[in-house]
């Protein structure tokens, strides 16, 4: 089937069909997940990612700081 042709019966659906599928299709994503090859260069900055945080250098913020900061930001 084309993508054409999968939109359109999409389109036909209801919300909690989509929901649903869009739950589905995410689910078979993680399944294949391990399948998706990760090159070196990102590999490698998700390691210093991961060095900075488990060495402390980062400053961190929780979600709702960052919600507030911008929300005054951009009124």
């Amino acid at each position: 089937m084309k993508t054409g042709e999968i939109v359109k019966e999409i389109e036909k659906l209801g919300l909690a069909e989509k929901l649903i599928l869009v739950e589905d299709i995410w689910d078979a994503i993680a399944r294949e997940n391990s399948a998706v090859p990760l090159p070196e260069w990102q590999k490698n900055e998700l390691d210093k990612r991961q060095a900075d945080y488990n060495s402390d250098r980062l400053m961190l913020h929780d979600w709702q700081s960052v919600h507030e900061e911008l929300r005054e930001k951009f009124k």
